[in-house]
Parts: structure tokens; C-alpha cells; sequence
């Protein structure tokens, strides 16, 4: 326990009255507080007074408060300074009072009458003492210092100092890490691996200068708090580090680290139990785990009528169904029912009949107004009329609803599917190969994993080892990117990938807990100081920042679309609701196309009835119409009609009136005359 990896602090303050010439050399870590300040020139004086009296009364020391005279306890000094105190105070209080001294007696409790002042004047006493300046405040010592020491190569030396005020400062912050060899430089070795370590391949940079990243940047920090100098190269076989399953023998820079052929080497290196037993590695500067780096599925195209996704096909059909079987239920229903029918008056009272308003044609009108939540001018009387139409009415408010509510879901938010979800999904297919790097701690993980799940995952990329596993980090990013392929590594480089590339993506969450560490040969000595540099940085957050600037670079990574950071809906463009239009322009379509027909079904049953007679009325301003027959003057065409009807279309907004005949029916004379409304 005399050597470097232990540190004892002493309690005691007179650590320099011990013999410590067999700890001076082996580098062991001691540290103590000394109250008596040996460079001070009240001490100086008062020890070389002693070595003075020790000479003359002695023939060899023999003081044991005095040893070598280098030093004087701590317990010997207050009692002088307590003392010299006391004397001051009781000087000063002669000076403005008048001792009576009297006897004192056990037996009567008749205290001084000057022990009040007495403490009132050596609260005020101000003195530098041998255990530095003496000072009170309310009964308390004040003012005075510390001095903290520690054991150097060759004597004790003073590191810092602590104040009841100030309390601990360290001047000598480099002793604490102090390895004890001086310009040390030492040989690390790494592994090009973006962005932890990088190179310029210029011509301008050399040594130390031609790598960058964020390893690097550590490295360097490290290297200052430390106090080392450092050559950085690159591991030959440009490996991590893995055990050969066969013959037993390590690769890349853990095996240079056995070797002794580096002092450190320092990268991407995963702390696992099988390196840890070859090697030594620091404490983690990064915290990290395994996770699925995949392809970004695209979203589904949207189509012109992705206005009808928010049911089901056959949930169209189903309501396509029910439309025609309400209709002709309604239809059959009313003809049944005898409250549907009415009198029809003609214009001659002599003859009445009575009719039905729920034709064929009506029915059917009737319940697509109710579905498209409009009303009509048909409303049921009848008991059974009225029970369809609230059933159909309570039928037509769900389905518009539902299809109301599931519309926003589907036209506002993008919609991928995922082909897998975790390791699960992915192990149980065949049609999405997947792999990691080779002899990196991912594929030592699946390797020796005991979980099912792996096992059956490494049992796939080793049937496949020339396709599941690549030599480089891009290479896995690069057949990642082409598709169909799902590539593991370190969450870490992942999220650096992510980041940058927004056609890729992280599936699932972390397979294992794991760390980044500095890795040094087995007993180095240089494992724990850089430990401790690396928990002074993490709680100081120097390597968080360091992180930041690596990972979160503003200037290169991607704008990626963030669901969760969404405050509203997307605004819906013309190709996800364009198929309404499509219908609009279809209907308004259809609509002319039927008017149309009906005009020249008109035209013709009525040209034929009024082609026999002569009309006794000119009637050349337009076309006269009636809810029964329509007047067409002979010899004009069907196209003259037509546009003689658009026409008078053009003239909707003129005061130009069109003539309609009185309420007439087909017993009605001819020969009534035509007014104008």
C-alpha cells in the first residue's frame, strides 16, 4: 500500500515531526493541515534560539518538542501563544485597573471581581503568534489559516491553504495529479471513426495536428490536467479490439495495449468484461448503448380521393347498401301506409284524384338529403314512414361523424408504417437483412449474449457473415441508405448519423447499457489520474459542451420533421383533398348532361302534341311553361331553343321578364291568353 494508488490524509498537524524518508520515493500519496508556518520569521527565530539553547545546555538535542529543529509542534505553540495572550491581557488590564489580588478559597464561591474585564481585553488582543495571527470575536478565534502540505519527491511542500472565511484554496492544483516522472510524453493509440476521431490528409498538418474530433478534444483537456505530452497515431489493423474464438488472441488496440506498444489508447472503445480483463480502462466519458440504425420508410402517397380513407371500402359499399334498401323501403312503405296519400286538386273540381308523395324517385331524395344532412320538401306523415326516416336519420349522424372525426386524423398527420419496430421484429423476419461492424463490442455482444432473441440474431449474421458484417462504420450507414438493410451500432454514433441524414432513422430503444472509456495497459499508473481528470470534467460539464459541439452543430445537421413538437395540424394542399373537387366538377357535370336530356325530352313529347295545332296567340317572346306541358311555337328547332333559354339566362340580372302562362292543365281551352310575371 506504499505506492501511488492510495492517498492518506493525516489528521494530525505536525506531520513533519514523523520520519517519512521510506515514503519520499515510492510516490504514495500523503497529505495533511500544519498550523505552525515554518517559513514564518517569528518561527524562524524562535527555533534558532532553540538550536542556540540546545547547544549550550546540551551536548546533543534533547528537547522533544524540537526535532532537528526543523519544525515546532502544534501543541507547544498554542500553549506559548495562549500565554503570551493572556499576558498581554492581564498587562492591559493593570494598566486601567487596580489588582487586588486575593486568596482564594475552595470552600467560598467569592469570585474576582476583575474576571469580567479581563475577558472584555483579551477579546481585544491582536497578535501574531507562532500559530499565526491571533484575533477574537465574541470568545472565538478568527483571522488565522491552515496550511495544507503534501509529501513531495524530496521534502513537504505547501499545496494550498485554508481560511475560516475562504476555506480550502488550492495554489498547487498539479500536485494532485502529479505522477511523479517529469516530461513525460507517452504513445496513444486510435481509430478513425466520425466524429470522435478524424483526420486532415493535407500536406500542412503533421504529428498530433493531422487528427481532430471529439476523442481528440478530450485527449487534450486530459493531457493538461493531467500533465503529459502525447504522440497520437493510428492502430494498424484499424480495429477496436476482439478475441479470436479459436486460437485466444486479441486484435487491434487491445492488442497493442498488451503489447506494450501504447500507453493509452483513446476512441470509441467500449468498456466490456473481456477487455477489462486484459487491460485497464478508465472511467467512462460516455454513457451509450446498442440501437438499430434503419432506413426511413416512405409515407403513403396521397391520392386525389384520399378524402374516402377515412372508411373502409366496404364500409362504402355497406353504405351504399343501405342507401338503396332504406329508399325502396320508404318507397314501399308509403305506398302501404294510407296517411301518405292526399288529394290532388285539378283545375277542374269536377274530377279528383289522390296521389302519394313518395315516389320512386322521391324516396330516393328523401334519403340522400337525410344522409347529406340536408332537409327536403318531402316529410313523412305516416307512423312507419316517420320510424325508417329517424332510424336512417340516427344511422346518417354516426356514419357522418365518424367520418367527420377520423378525416382530420387522416388528411393533418403523415402516416408511415414502420416494416419493424425493435430487435423482436426484426429478428423474427427474413426479408430485411441486418449486421454490425466486425470485431467491434456490438458483435462480441451478440456473440456471447444468453438472450434468445440474440442468440437467434447472431446466429443469422454469422450464416451470413459476408453480408451481415462490414469493415467501417459508412460502410453499415452506406447499405443502410440503399434499403432493406437494418444496421446495429452504438446509439452515440447513431444519433451523430441521425442527426445529419434525415432518410435514416433510430428503431426502437437501447438493446444494452454501456460506456466509452480510455483504455491503458493492465497496472498502468496512469489509469486513475486520468479517471479523476475525466469525473473533474463531466461535473464541471466540460465534456457536455464538447459533446454539443460535435453532435449539435447547427450548420450540418438536417431539419427533421417532429411530431411531438407539432402545435398544430398541417395544412391540407390540393392533393389531399382534391378529389372533392373532382367530385364537385363530375356532379355540376352530370347535372348538365341531365338537364340537358330533359329539355330534348321536353322539346320532343311536346312538339309532337302541338304539331297539329295552330296557335291563335303569337307568342314569339319565348317559350311558355307550366308545371304539365310546355308551348313550343312549330317550326324551331331543338338547338334555336336551347339558346334561346341560355339567352334568357344571360339576362337574369336585366328587368327583362319571362312569360309563363296562368295555372293551366290539359282541359284547359287554348285559346286563354298569356300574362307576363
Amino acid at each position: 500500500m506504499n505506492e501511488y494508488k492510495y492517498h492518506y490524509l493525516f489528521t494530525s498537524f505536525d506531520l513533519e515531526m514523523y520520519d517519512l524518508e521510506d515514503f519520499k520515493y515510492n510516490f504514495v500519496n500523503i497529505t495533511s493541515f500544519r498550523l505552525v508556518d515554518i517559513e514564518d520569521v517569528g518561527v524562524k527565530q524562535i527555533l534558532k534560539g532553540l538550536r542556540s539553547f540546545q547547544h549550550h545546555m546540551f551536548q546533543k538535542p534533547q528537547n522533544l518538542h524540537v526535532r532537528k529543529s526543523i519544525s515546532i509542534e502544534s501543541e507547544p505553540a498554542l500553549m506559548f501563544d495562549s500565554v503570551y495572550v493572556f499576558a498581554i491581557g492581564l498587562q492591559t488590564l493593570k494598566q486601567s485597573h487596580t489588582l487586588n489580588l486575593s486568596k482564594i478559597s475552595c470552600d467560598e464561591e467569592n469570585p474576582w471581581n476583575g474576571g469580567l474585564s479581563l475577558i472584555n481585553y483579551l477579546n481585544a488582543v491582536e497578535w501574531k503568534g507562532l500559530t499565526g495571527p491571533i484575533q477574537f470575536k465574541e470568545g472565538q478565534r478568527v483571522q488565522f489559516k491552515l496550511d495544507l502540505i503534501k509529501l513531495k519527491q524530496h521534502s513537504i511542500i505547501k499545496v494550498g491553504e485554508w481560511t475560516p472565511h475562504g476555506h480550502l484554496n488550492i495554489t498547487e492544483p498539479s500536485m494532485f495529479f502529479d505522477t511523479g516522472f517529469m516530461n513525460v510524453t507517452l504513445v496513444v493509440i486510435t481509430i478513425l471513426e466520425t466524429p470522435y476521431v478524424m483526420m486532415h490528409y493535407g500536406k500542412n498538418f503533421t504529428g498530433n495536428e493531422r487528427f481532430y474530433g471529439f476523442c481528440v478534444d478530450i485527449l487534450e483537456t486530459i493531457s493538461h490536467e493531467v500533465g503529459f505530452d502525447y504522440i497520437l497515431d493510428l492502430v494498424p489493423d484499424r480495429k477496436y479490439g476482439a478475441k479470436d474464438p479459436e486460437t485466444g488472441e486479441w486484435n487491434g488496440m487491445v492488442a497493442q495495449l498488451m503489447k506494450n506498444k501504447a500507453d493509452l489508447a483513446v476512441g470509441s472503445m467500449t468498456i466490456t468484461y473481456a477487455r477489462e480483463s486484459v487491460i485497464d480502462f478508465t472511467k467512462p466519458f460516455m454513457n451509450l448503448g446498442i440501437s438499430i440504425l434503419f432506413k426511413v420508410p416512405a409515407s403513403e402517397p396521397t391520392r386525389l380521393f384520399s378524402f374516402m380513407n377515412p372508411l373502409a371500402i366496404e364500409i362504402w359499399i355497406y353504405v351504399l347498401i343501405a342507401y338503396f334498401l332504406v329508399s325502396i323501403s320508404i318507397y314501399v312503405v308509403g305506398k302501404l301506409s294510407p296517411n301518405e296519400w292526399k288529394y290532388i286538386h285539378p283545375c277542374n273540381l269536377d274530377i279528383i284524384s289522390i296521389g302519394n308523395q313518395f315516389s320512386l324517385s322521391d324516396s330516393f331524395w328523401f334519403t340522400i338529403g337525410t344522409l347529406m344532412q340536408q332537409s327536403t320538401d318531402i316529410y313523412p306523415r305516416a307512423m312507419s314512414t316517420r320510424i325508417i326516416s329517424s332510424i336512417w336519420g340516427f344511422f346518417s349522424l354516426i356514419i357522418v361523424a365518424s367520418y367527420t372525426a377520423n378525416l382530420a386524423a387522416f388528411l393533418t398527420t403523415e402516416r408511415m408504417i414502420n416494416p419493424i419496430e425493435n430487435a423482436e421484429d426484426l429478428a423474427s423476419q427474413t426479408e430485411i437483412s441486418y449486421g454490425t461492424l466486425d470485431s467491434g463490442s456490438t458483435m462480441t455482444f451478440f456473440r456471447d449474449s444468453m438472450i434468445e432473441t440474440y442468440k437467434k440474431m447472431w446466429r443469422s449474421m454469422d450464416n451470413k457473415r459476408s453480408t451481415a458484417f462490414t469493415t467501417t462504420y459508412e460502410d453499415g450507414i452506406r447499405r443502410v441508405n440503399q434499403g432493406n438493410y437494418a444496421f446495429l451500432m452504438e446509439s452515440t454514433m447513431l444519433d451523430y448519423i441521425v442527426q445529419r441524414d434525415c432518410n435514416l432513422t433510430q428503431i426502437g430503444g437501447l438493446l444494452d447499457t454501456k460506456g466509452y472509456g480510455i483504455a491503458t495497459p493492465k497496472g498502468s499508473p496512469w489509469r486513475d489520474k486520468i479517471s479523476l481528470a475525466i469525473l473533474e470534467l463531466q461535473e464541471k460539464g466540460d465534456i457536455q459542451m464538447l459533446y454539443d459541439k460535435w453532435w449539435k452543430n447547427t450548420d450540418e445537421t438536417c431539419t427533421r420533421k417532429s411530431a411531438s413538437k407539432q402545435s398544430k395540424a398541417n395544412a391540407l394542399g390540393l392533393e389531399s383533398i382534391g378529389g372533392v373537387f373532382v367530385v364537385l366538377i363530375a356532379g355540376i357535370f352530370v347535372a348538365a348532361v341531365v338537364a340537358l336530356i330533359e329539355f330534348w325530352y321536353n322539346f320532343r313529347k311536346h312538339h309532337r302534341g302541338l304539331s297539329g295545332v295552330n296557335a291563335k296567340h303569337d307568342l314569339t317572346q319565348g317559350v311558355v311553361f307550366n308545371s304539365e306541358w310546355t308551348y313550343t311555337p312549330p317550326n324551331r328547332c331543338f338547338w334555336f331553343e336551347i339558346f334561346e333559354e341560355l339567352r334568357f339566362a344571360s339576362w337574369c340580372m336585366n328587368k327583362q321578364k319571362r312569360p309563363e302562362l296562368n295555372t293551366v292543365c290539359n282541359k284547359c281551352n287554348f285559346s286563354q291568353i298569356p300574362t307576363y310575371i
